[in-house]
């Protein structure tokens, strides 16, 4: 206990120049937020690694009596991370009748590489464009972005159950 608590004592200037050395600023807090989201593995698995190796037959698979396909909870995120982009970007984005279960329901199994790719350009220009945006601009957009990464760990959460239920889970990913 003694030798824990030197350890404890000696390691705080390193700790402290270390957080010195990098403030935490609001746009490396959000860029934090969407890349651990996204592909940078942290606390939890980003959804890139946890739709890598899904075929476009386990995308589309649903267990009995369940809601969605891994497939459609990407449709999802393809969906609402390219609205949002779009509007970042101040170009109209696709057209939506208030229908959320279309955006699961559009997901089309010929399409799962191109849903899988898009998504991951899609957040990668997300990224982009948080990096290049001044700080009166992430304000107004703080409270989205954390929403958008918020939503998309949530779904990404449920993708790796269902991976886990088909038996197609690596747990050397991260989850066991």
């Amino acid at each position: 206990m003694r030798a824990l608590a030197v350890l404890l004592f000696l390691s705080q200037p390193a700790l402290a120049a270390e957080a010195a050395a990098k403030p935490v600023t609001l746009k490396s807090s959000l860029l934090e937020q969407l890349r651990i989201t996204h592909d940078q593995q942290d606390w939890f698995v980003p959804v890139k690694p946890a739709l890598d190796g899904v075929t476009a037959a386990q995308a589309s698979w649903k267990p009995q009596g369940g809601d969605h396909s891994i497939g459609q909870l990407a449709n999802h995120l393809l969906f609402w991370n390219s609205q949002y982009l779009a509007k970042f970007k101040r170009v109209a984005p696709a057209k939506f009748d208030g229908n959320n279960d279309e955006t699961f329901n559009a997901f089309d199994q010929a399409r799962w590489d191109e849903v899988r790719e898009k998504l991951d350009r899609v957040l990668s220009e997300l990224e982009k464009l948080v990096a290049g945006a001044d700080d009166k601009t992430l304000q107004s957009w703080a409270p989205t972005l954390g929403r958008i990464a918020t939503h998309n760990a949530y779904h990404t959460g449920q993708i790796i159950v269902l991976r886990k239920m088909q038996g197609a889970w690596d747990p050397a990913k991260g989850v066991k």
